[in-house]
């Protein structure tokens, strides 16, 4: 692949931060959209609260890739922070997608960040990328947000929706909150533990997204998501396995609900079990696609091979 110019949003956030360094080793001219002070050149700095972003600055770009919008797990959720949620994602992106709009030449991609909440609660129910939306908070939001690409759609601009599932990595995220109780033996099952996580490496993550880059007869949503999701009890076990501890300690969907709120009925408790039918039909080869060898690699890489 030639080198390209790619703008990318959300640089310093957990893709996006293992994206760039991804992207540049491969020789692409990486620009970072952000809205803090500029500390490279190639900064670009944007506020889409002010609906500012200048569009010269994203002359000859090829490739966007948008990852920005407020972690959703960051504060309990009350009626001001889902707001703020919804607003800088849907807000956010429908500034960036009417500015490529007008950019002349129009970039060829755009890759815009969604997530699996797209489906909402689901029980057991194999999803893909042909499912129905579902209902509540964050199906809304992501639906809000898939739909805010429709200016750059409409300009001829190949848009992927990106609908990401539940990051594996020790960065950041779940799984790396998860590490220290769990270390200790604190870790169980959440509620009833039959409720399915539709994981995914970070790895496969910034794999999926080079790949989505590569191949350009792929457009419209795509999930990303391993194509083994495995219930909250699998997970929790295979993560204790892994750990040499117990999993012992439960924590009943009464008190993740006194934690945490509403947001532990979509992000903890809810189910979905996605499927990423997409990216398989095109060839994309998951470094993990499986539970075990993908927590070894991210917590013990020096056991792969044993």
């Amino acid at each position: 692949m030639q080198p390209m110019k790619v703008v990318v949003s959300g640089a310093t956030g957990l893709v996006g931060s293992e994206l760039v360094p991804f992207l540049a080793k491969q020789g692409h001219e990486i620009f970072r959209l952000t809205r803090s002070k500029p500390h490279e050149a190639h900064d670009i700095v944007w506020d889409p609260a002010r609906n500012q972003l200048p569009k010269g600055r994203l002359d000859g770009a090829e490739v966007i890739v948008h990852l920005a919008g407020e972690n959703i797990a960051g504060k309990r959720w009350n009626a001001k922070v889902k707001e703020s949620i919804r607003h800088s994602r849907v807000e956010g992106t429908k500034l960036l997608c009417e500015t490529l709009a007008e950019l002349n030449p129009l970039p060829k991609t755009l890759i815009c960040a969604s997530a699996i909440g797209y489906y909402g609660v689901r029980g057991g129910e194999w999803l893909n990328e042909s499912s129905s939306p579902g209902t509540g908070y964050l199906a809304d939001v992501c639906r809000e947000w898939e739909e805010a690409c429709e200016p750059a759609r409409q300009k001829g601009i190949r848009v992927v929706n990106l609908r990401i599932g539940v990051i594996l990595s020790t960065r950041g995220g779940g799984l790396a909150k998860m590490l220290k109780p769990f270390g200790m033996g604190l870790g169980g099952v959440i509620g009833g533990g039959n409720q399915y996580w539709s994981w995914v490496a970070i790895d496969d993550v910034i794999g999926a997204i080079d790949h989505c880059i590569r191949h350009e007869q792929i457009s419209g949503p795509v999930n990303a998501t391993a194509p083994c999701p495995v219930t909250n009890f699998d997970f929790t076990k295979a993560l204790g396995a892994e750990l040499g501890r117990p999993t012992l300690i439960p924590m009943p969907a009464l008190l993740a609900r006194a934690a945490l709120g509403e947001m532990a009925n979509d992000l903890l408790l809810g189910s979905a079990r996605v499927m990423p039918n997409r990216l398989s039909e095109s060839g994309y080869k998951f470094l993990f696609p499986t539970l075990e060898p993908a927590l070894r690699h991210l917590i013990h890489p020096s056991r792969e091979n044993q």
